[in-house]
């Protein structure tokens, strides 16, 4: 179920879908680094400005799907304006900064995001840009990433299917909405 915050940013309305914390797994593979099932949390917040804040984490899972090790970690803000252009700047704990722009699709959630601009320290492993699809799939969010270096071109590397979670205050305040139910729950369904 898709939610509008009542202080959500009139702007912001077409991201709503994005907000919470998503929790999941995924399969993360690209040359000349470890191939290995993810686990991984997202959370998509807001304060009523003009952005969304978006805070990843992902760590190794093994064989049995319990966390071996933290993989990355990524931060940033997302905007989008009157024409459903999307821009995000984000910052990964490996020494790299994006700039990533890309559509809303029409009619759908969904967002197809390309990086414009890529910084890098030099302690940072190689990179030169990528590609992201967020999908909203029948409750749930996935989202594909490609990514290329000087070596490698444009590929595939991390994909993942996210569900969201739902936190005890969002649990009684559905429960207060149901207070006009008839106490033995049947005669709802007749």
């Amino acid at each position: 179920m898709i939610e509008i915050p009542s202080d959500l940013n009139p702007d912001l309305v077409p991201l709503a879908f994005l907000l919470g914390t998503w929790e999941g797994a995924g399969v993360s593979d690209f040359p000349g680094s470890e191939k290995c099932n993810f686990g991984q949390s997202v959370t998509f917040s807001h304060d009523g400005r003009d952005f969304i804040e978006y805070v990843s984490h992902s760590w190794v899972l093994d064989s049995e799907g319990r966390k071996v090790r933290p993989l990355e970690s990524e931060s940033g803000y997302w905007r989008i304006d009157k024409d459903r252009k999307v821009e995000i700047v984000m910052v990964r704990d490996q020494g790299v900064v994006e700039i990533w722009y890309g559509d809303l699709a029409d009619k759908k959630p969904q967002i197809d995001l390309a990086t414009d601009a890529v910084a890098r320290t030099p302690a940072s492993p190689q990179y030169s840009g990528g590609k992201r699809l967020y999908g909203y799939v029948k409750g749930d969010l996935m989202w594909v990433g490609e990514k290329a270096t000087p070596e490698v071109p444009l590929r595939p590397y991390m994909s993942a299917h996210l569900k969201k979670v739902v936190t005890p205050e969002q649990v009684e305040a559905w429960a207060k909405d149901l207070g006009d139910l008839p106490d033995d729950g049947i005669a709802f369904f007749k």
